[in-house]
């Protein structure tokens, strides 16, 4: 069963990652669906242990960032519900 999951990338690292796809014949969806198949099928200590297959070095470039984001307050997430259903 599918789930539904909302990302959010650097728009030149989508632009490639979906050239690569459709030059594979597969969506965007099942290529990211087989990456993350990839990282969780052992257990890496990190994700520094974790081999990359070099058609992912292709599709990628510098340093991995990782961000984190707080939480939206309640209010906000009301207002953001509410003004995309205008």
């Amino acid at each position: 069963m599918d789930a539904k999951l909302t990302l959010s990338f650097n728009k030149e690292v989508v632009d490639r990652a979906k050239q690569y796809a459709a030059e594979q014949n597969i969506s965007l969806s099942r290529l990211i669906e087989h990456l993350l198949t990839q990282v969780t099928a052992k257990p890496y200590p990190s994700l520094e242990d974790f081999p990359i297959s070099d058609w992912v070095q292709m599709v990628s470039e510098g340093e991995v960032e990782y961000k984190k984001t707080p939480p939206p307050s309640r209010k906000s997430s009301k207002e953001d519900f509410f003004s995309s259903k205008k």
